[in-house]
């Protein structure tokens, strides 16, 4: 019997039923699990197991093996920095110092009051507009590190129940890797992917 409340495992059905095989399926529904539990607990993993049949054994490998799969408690907003080549020489480490330092958080860890979340990561795919950070998965380019410290403070003040990446870039942001056209609408809801078979975007915040 599922621990899944009957959304959640309405949401699991329906990312099956894209793949040919449900073992296919593992991450997405791994996703599922965060967002039901905030992050991926043991119980989590094992539920995706019985949905997909893998052992837990195998669940818990390709869960420990890709970073955005988070087996800790996060706080509501994940703050990551890319300090990889392009980000490194264009000040990112001064950019996740001052996030570092405004959050009171070091890199890997969470705040007592479960607020903030850092994390210093590899390459974002936004070279061009190094130095790049997300928040909650949503992209802010060329960020200083007083914009960044900016966009904690706002965090922290404001509190907002979603994530915007044009919001933020138009407030935070600086120089972008090119013209992004297309307007998001969408917004993240807490700190994994914002993606709508997850449940995990609110449609038409900007």
């Amino acid at each position: 019997m599922s621990l899944w409340p009957a959304e959640t495992q309405e949401m699991a059905k329906k990312l099956i039923g894209r793949y040919p095989d449900p073992k296919s399926a593992v991450m997405p529904l791994l996703y599922l699990a965060m967002r039901q539990d905030g992050y991926l607990t043991e119980a989590g993993m094992r539920e995706v197991a019985s949905w997909t049949g893998h052992t837990p054994a195998q669940v818990q490998s390709v869960a420990t093996f890709y970073g955005m799969f988070k087996t800790e408690r996060l706080g509501d907003y994940l703050v990551s920095v890319c300090t990889s080549i392009s980000c490194m020489l264009l000040g990112g480490d001064e950019v996740l110092d001052a996030v570092e330092d405004e959050t009171g958080v070091p890199h890997g860890e969470t705040d007592a009051e479960g607020l903030f979340s850092v994390e210093h990561v590899e390459c974002l795919g936004a070279c061009g507009g190094a130095p790049a950070m997300q928040v909650n998965y949503e992209l802010v380019e060329g960020s200083t590190p007083d914009q960044a410290r900016s966009l904690c403070r706002w965090l922290r003040e404001e509190r907002p129940e979603a994530v915007n990446t044009d919001a933020m870039q138009e407030q935070f942001g600086g120089r972008r890797s090119f013209d992004w056209a297309i307007t998001e609408d969408n917004s993240a809801v807490g700190p994994y992917p914002a993606f709508g078979p997850y449940g995990t975007l609110r449609r038409g915040d900007t």
